[in-house]
């Protein structure tokens, strides 16, 4: 059976042309993703589901494999990342192949890591869980969020007007990077979230959205720091 780890990176990028490949710290930000996949020694075989030969190309120049092109239907702009896994799962099934375990990871997350793929693929054999997910600890704690409600600035929650931020239980969100699943239990569901989901709890240094080009040199800027 086996692992796979599945980078989804479709060609269409509105936002940040060419967002999948665009170059981040000297190579093709898709690149870190493969090798860190690579590198975890935690799969059998990598792979990039993509609609794009340019992609395509880059990927394998990288060391991923590209067994199928992408479908129209899983590439526009509203296809969830689970569509995407269900077909190339059932395009491996069509050749014969299965994998015990699966790892989506995101191509314009260049802040993973070997080590963190591994544990996180560890975790979820450990604890026999559905999935697995990396998050961080929200900076401030929302449940002392304020809201503009009516021209008036006021707590979301007024019951916590006067609590410590210190006696708040922690609030964590998905990093947007990777999540290791459970095979069977994932096409039985069609999601990434089921009810024995565990977190794998990041640094806010190893979390960065990239959604527009100041987001893209901010995580330049932190990745440099890092790695100084």
């Amino acid at each position: 059976m086996g692992n796979l780890a599945i980078i989804t990176a479709r060609g269409g990028s509105k936002r940040i042309p060419k967002k999948n490949i665009k170059e981040f710290c000297g190579k093709p930000i898709i690149a870190y993703a493969i090798e860190a996949a690579i590198g975890s020694n935690s799969f059998e075989e990598v792979m990039v589901s993509t609609d794009s030969e340019e992609i395509a190309e880059i990927a394998r120049k990288y060391g991923a494999t590209v067994p199928f092109m992408r479908s129209a239907e899983s590439s526009n702009d509203f296809a969830p990342t689970a569509k995407v896994i269900e077909e190339v799962v059932n395009q491996y099934r069509g050749i014969g192949k299965n994998f015990d375990k699966i790892c989506c990871i995101y191509p314009t997350a260049p802040f993973v890591t070997a080590e963190r793929l591994k544990e996180a693929m560890e975790k979820l054999t450990e604890t026999n869980a559905f999935s697995v997910i990396p998050v961080v600890r929200f900076s401030f704690p929302p449940q002392r969020g304020l809201e503009i409600k009516d021209g008036v600035l006021q707590f979301i929650h007024p019951e916590h007007t006067f609590t410590r931020t210190q006696d708040l239980e922690p609030v964590y969100h998905d990093v947007g990077q990777f999540y290791c699943l459970d095979t069977a239990r994932f096409m039985e569901k069609l999601s990434l979230f089921g009810d024995t989901t565990k977190e794998l709890i990041l640094d806010e240094m190893e979390v960065q959205d990239i959604d527009t080009l100041t987001d893209w040199k901010l995580a330049e800027l932190k990745y440099k720091l890092l790695h100084e």
